[in-house]
């Protein structure tokens, strides 16, 4: 990551920019440009917003976002993340169309799928990031390891290889699927 100006701008100035024609992040003031993600990433990216989307759909739970919609992280300077995946209950985020802007509070779960050019420590910033929010946990779905990673705000880490059941409460306790399923 490289940042691509030296001013400091706020979410409102950032969402008011002329598209950049690359993905970018708002990380305390600056933007951050970032590589496309690679093939692989998007197809588990896709594969898993249609596993968690079709859920939420068939039990009437909420909004599942994807393509990095913002996560505002942090104020002054400002911090907007784009999670791959995002799930808002509807007790977060009452029913129907969530609008143009930025939805102002966190999601139920973030999901970070790995690419390869990400890095722990920036990978572990922003799963800390979306956690002092108020996500309640936020999942790492590595490709070349076919695993998950789940991180919830008491510092609990569970790892789940592909033999595994993912389990996320904050879906319901119905919510289970094995771990390949994303990978497949």
């Amino acid at each position: 990551m490289s940042a691509v100006t030296d001013k400091l701008l706020t979410v409102e100035e950032y969402s008011k920019l002329p598209d950049l024609d690359y993905p970018t992040e708002l990380v305390r003031g600056k933007i951050v440009r970032m590589n496309p993600p690679q093939s692989r990433h998007g197809q588990v990216c896709s594969r898993t917003d249609r596993i968690i989307g079709n859920f939420a759909d068939q039990h009437d739970l909420g909004h599942v976002l994807s393509n990095d919609s913002g996560i505002l992280t942090e104020h002054d300077p400002d911090t907007l993340r784009g999670a791959d995946i995002a799930f808002y209950s509807y007790s977060r985020v009452p029913k129907g169309p969530v609008g143009d802007g930025y939805i102002p509070i966190a999601p139920d779960i973030a999901v970070e799928v790995l690419s390869q050019h990400d890095r722990w420590p920036n990978v572990l910033a922003k799963v800390a990031e979306y956690l002092s929010v108020g996500v309640r946990v936020v999942c790492v779905l590595d490709p070349n390891k076919s695993t998950v990673q789940l991180h919830r705000p008491d510092g609990n880490i569970e790892i789940l290889n592909a033999s595994q059941t993912l389990r996320l409460p904050e879906l319901g306790d119905t919510f289970a699927e094995p771990v390949s399923r994303f990978f497949e």
